[in-house]
Parts: structure tokens; C-alpha cells; sequence
């Protein structure tokens, strides 16, 4: 299948509220518009896998389903369905998040709150152009104003928290890097005043929030 013009477009919903993924469908099926729901998931494993499995021309995905990484997640769709356009849902604006997913080739971020009327016309907009993004977000992110509080860790640091967050010791940080392990306990203890964080845990949790690395899990 392929994200172009169709009579009958086919998309999945992936998100981890039943209640919300009922309300789309039944938006969906009430318009009388030309998409189709062909599959649900409320996990982000799920959601590549039917990516992969149904080629969906679209695929709603939910920013924060299931706690996953929703980076990796879109990665994963889009190796298993590359014609699939994905359009992330979200409750809140997140400048930081978008910048990392474009890259990716999302077609479009749009907020939990927006209208019914709204969110068909994003639909049709990505049916007939495949070369528009549809983005429903505040004028703040729109102009990268969400960096104005973001911290500012050096490339050293940020090389220790990215081994941070695969769960190496100080030691084999140090080896990893080549530095001594007091150097590594130096570079942590900066970084966690710089993201106001008490743990390594936190520290990860928090530069991965800001974008700062891509969380592979610990």
C-alpha cells in the first residue's frame, strides 16, 4: 500500500486507551470520510508489528504509549512499513520530541485536544498530498521556543550519559571511553546538576526527555 490519494484509506490506531482509540474510530466511521480502520494496538511493539503486517497507508500513533520509546517506535514502523505515514498524537507540545522524530519522516504531530473537524482535515490533507506535514501545535513550539531551559552538557557528557543509560558501571565507562573512572564520577556529578537530577536513573530519564539522547533502556 502507499500513503498516496485512495478511495479507501486504511489506518491503524495505536494507543494504550481503549476509550480514546473507540472515540477515533467512531469519529472516523460517523464522518462518512474515506478511511478505515483495519487495526488497534495499545503497545508500541504491537503497533510495529501491524505496521508490518497490514501496511496501513496511515498509522495514528500515541506519543506516550505504553512508557516506550516513541522514537524507536517510529523507527520500527517505518522499517516495517516505509509507504506508511505516521501522525503522532499527543496531550502536550513538545518542540524537543518533534525536532527528533522529523528526522524520521513523520507526516504530521497532532494534539490530543484537537476538534473532530480538524483532525479529518489532517487526514484528508496527508490522503491527497504526500508531500505535506500536518502539525497542530502551540506558536511557541512552531518557533522553538522550548529551548529556552534546556541544559547545556558538553559532548563528554553527554557521551557518559548515553553509556549511562545502557546500564555500564563507572569503570566500564571509563574503559569505554578511555578515561579514568574518577573522571566518569566528575562528568556524572556535573550533569546531574546541570538536569537537576539525583540518580543515574534520573539523569537518563532527563536527558532523554529534553532530547538530548535516545534512550535505549537500562
Amino acid at each position: 500500500m502507499t500513503s498516496g490519494p485512495t478511495d479507501v484509506m486504511d489506518i491503524v490506531l495505536a494507543d494504550d486507551h481503549s476509550l480514546f482509540r473507540d472515540g477515533v474510530r467512531r469519529i472516523l466511521l460517523d464522518s462518512g470520510s474515506p478511511f478505515r480502520v483495519v487495526g488497534e494496538s495499545s503497545s508500541s511493539s504491537g503497533a510495529v508489528r501491524l505496521a508490518g503486517e497490514l501496511r496501513p497507508h496511515l498509522l495514528l500513533l500515541d506519543v506516550q504509549i505504553d512508557a516506550g520509546d516513541v522514537v524507536a517506535t517510529v523507527a520500527g514502523i517505518r522499517r516495517a512499513s516505509p509507504d506508511t505515514a505516521v501522525v503522532m498524537l499527543s496531550m502536550h507540545d513538545s518542540p524537543d520530541l518533534l525536532r527528533r522524530l522529523l528526522p524520521l519522516g513523520i507526516r504530521g504531530y497532532l494534539l490530543k485536544s484537537t476538534g473532530w473537524r480538524e483532525l479529518i482535515a489532517a487526514l484528508e490533507t496527508i490522503r491527497h498530498d504526500p508531500e505535506r506535514m500536518v502539525l497542530s501545535i502551540s506558536a511557541s513550539s512552531a518557533l522553538g521556543r522550548g529551548d529556552e531551559h534546556r541544559p547545556e552538557l558538553s559532548r563528554r557528557e553527554l557521551e557518559v550519559i548515553e553509556l549511562a543509560a545502557l546500564a555500564l558501571s563507572n569503570r566500564q565507562i571509563g574503559k569505554r571511553l578511555n578515561i579514568t573512572e574518577s573522571t566518569v564520577k566528575r562528568h556524572l556529578h556535573s550533569s546531574f546538576a546541570k538536569l537537576q537530577a539525583n540518580s543515574r536513573i534520573d539523569a537518563v530519564n532527563r536527558a532523554a526527555a529534553l532530547g538530548l539522547i535516545v534512550r535505549h533502556g537500562m
